[in-house]
């Protein structure tokens, strides 16, 4: 079953449902307010991928730089495709701030969408979750908490905690006030209770942190 509804009715049971948990749970909520979660569901894949690279171990400002950057070289389109910028120089993407790293790993991207391997949107729509996360995982520099935030955000999955991000553990050490953030299979393990609500859940950890 694909879980998939992050409309305003569905974010408002989920706050509901989330602040009914325990007395932490409830508290944070009514800290925070409604879930303001924001998908941007027209995205491609390919083109959610790359952005999820650039932003990876930097700060948000940073990356959306570097992506402006990549942007101006290509006028007149929303996102290059993926010919695009594999017919663009590396020196070209390198100026742009990509790391070397960072760099081959977008490029295998553009590569795995022109093979088939990083699905279209209406394809990927119609995937499981760890299909999708299984399939994607294979590619050079995709790990599992970059597949999570596409399915969050380019997907709209509405029961994805990414577990590995450091956010959602140190959120939930703080909501409950304890000394030790808990791993990522204590805090998979914790998460049942939340589900189906998990996206929404993994939203308001963040908002524990900042």
């Amino acid at each position: 079953m694909i879980l998939a509804d992050l409309s305003p009715a569905a974010l408002r049971e989920a706050t509901t449902y989330l602040a009914g948990l325990d007395a932490d749970w409830s508290r944070h909520i009514a800290a925070i307010g409604p879930c303001l979660h924001q998908a941007t569901p027209g995205r491609e894949p390919y083109e959610a991928l790359v952005r999820a690279i650039a932003h990876q171990q930097l700060h948000a400002r940073a990356a959306e730089a570097i992506l402006g950057r990549m942007l101006g070289l290509f006028p007149g389109v929303a996102f290059p495709t993926p010919e695009q910028l594999l017919a663009t120089s590396p020196e070209a993407l390198r100026g742009c701030g990509f790391s070397a790293s960072k760099l081959a790993t977008v490029q295998g991207i553009a590569q795995a969408r022109l093979d088939g391997v990083v699905p279209s949107r209406e394809e990927a729509l119609g995937l499981q979750d760890d299909a999708l996360i299984e399939r994607l995982v294979t590619l050079r520099g995709v790990g599992r908490w970059t597949v999570e935030m596409l399915l969050i955000y380019c997907l709209e999955r509405s029961d994805i905690l990414p577990v590995d991000d450091f956010g959602v553990r140190e959120g939930y050490r703080r909501i409950k006030g304890l000394d030790k953030a808990p791993s990522p299979a204590q805090i998979r393990a914790l998460a049942v209770l939340w589900s189906p609500h998990r996206t929404a859940a993994a939203w308001y950890l963040w908002r524990a942190v900042g």
